[in-house]
């Protein structure tokens, strides 16, 4: 799992089978001290309430596929839970 924060959404007009209705989302990956590393990444919303600003993290590759219903979907990335609190 990764810690990433949403910075925007993404509006696609066709999706395959199986992604009616998922959100697709902006996510720049974070490092443990919350500063971004590497490019954003576009990662399916499995949790169906994530939006901009907020501390998410997410999966990628085969867990990514399986975070959603029905499984095996074709997505590189998921966001698989809003973080509330971030203990250092």
């Amino acid at each position: 799992m990764q810690l990433g924060r949403v910075t925007g959404t993404v509006v696609a007009t066709v999706k395959s089978e199986g992604l009616e209705g998922v959100k697709f989302l902006i996510v720049q990956p974070l490092d443990k001290r919350q500063e971004p590393i590497g490019r954003p990444v576009i990662a399916a919303d499995a949790v169906h309430m994530a939006g901009p600003g907020e501390l998410v993290y997410f999966v990628a590759s085969r867990e990514a596929a399986e975070a959603l219903e029905p499984r095996f979907v074709p997505v590189d990335h998921a966001i698989v839970g809003i973080v509330d609190q971030v203990m250092t």
